[in-house]
């Protein structure tokens, strides 16, 4: 959003227009959805999808056990102890799994399939991507990126959600949706939940809050009722890395 053009509110309001509704997350491959459906509708008749193999072939998604696969072998033991999730327990923060592209030394239907799993560290504020041939359940090659702020994750959101309810500036989110509901706003999980990263180049005056994100992990988080209206908190920025909310404006 560009910075002038945003017009800020003193506090959330619900807002009778359509949002993005794009859940903001990163492109992780479950169940391979991207590529079949639960049923496939024909001549009229529904008919079950086609079992999922173990493994997939050439450029078709990432199967589940392959996922699987990739994901236990890119968390090393050391990164599993030093890393640190949204919510500050051990481990990284996984973001996306989805398959590589081939190499330019891959030859034809032989190149063997990668996945390419990517992470953020809170500890350190970094996006660590590994590559994994899903194969062998070998790491070929991992990155470690500062600055950098991939889409964020539904497990973000709902921490982002989590942070703005607790936060006082989060008063007028708890009562946007008590009006529309007439029940207490407690926890993400009765929230619809999507949002983006915040970057501060977009906005001409950046709080003094705010001042860190790009090098922390700061989120827009946009709110909806449950089979209700949108709630606009656009205006409020979670930095993740700090566990604070600022304000735009």
């Amino acid at each position: 959003m560009a910075g002038s053009a945003v017009a800020v509110a003193a506090t959330a309001v619900l807002v009778g227009v359509t949002l993005p509704g794009s859940d903001g997350s990163g492109d992780r491959q479950t169940n391979a959805a991207a590529a079949k459906q639960d049923a496939i509708a024909k001549d009229g008749v529904v008919q079950a999808a086609p079992k999922e193999g173990e493994k997939g072939i050439g450029s078709d998604p990432l199967t589940d056990a392959e996922i699987e696969r990739a994901e236990k072998a890119s968390v090393s033991g050391q990164m599993r102890s030093s890393a640190r999730d949204v919510e500050g327990d051990r481990g990284p923060q996984l973001l996306s799994t989805n398959l590589s592209e081939p190499e330019p030394s891959d030859s034809g239907a032989a190149a063997p399939r990668r996945a390419e799993v990517v992470y953020y560290d809170y500890k350190q504020d970094a996006v660590i991507t590994k590559t994994v041939n899903v194969e062998t359940g070998k790491v070929e090659s991992a990155n470690t990126t500062r600055n950098v702020q991939p889409p964020p994750s539904q497990e973000e959101l709902a921490e982002g959600a989590r942070l703005l309810i607790a936060d006082p500036l989060g008063k007028g989110l708890k009562q946007d949706f008590k009006h529309a509901t007439g029940k207490t706003l407690t926890g993400p999980g009765q929230l619809q939940l999507s949002g983006m990263v915040f970057r501060k180049e977009t906005i001409k005056s950046v709080p003094s809050d705010l001042t860190e994100c790009g090098k922390h992990r700061c989120l827009q988080v946009v709110t909806k009722v449950k089979n209700g209206p949108w709630i606009d908190t656009r205006a409020l920025v979670v930095d993740l890395s700090s566990r604070s909310v600022g304000r735009l404006g």
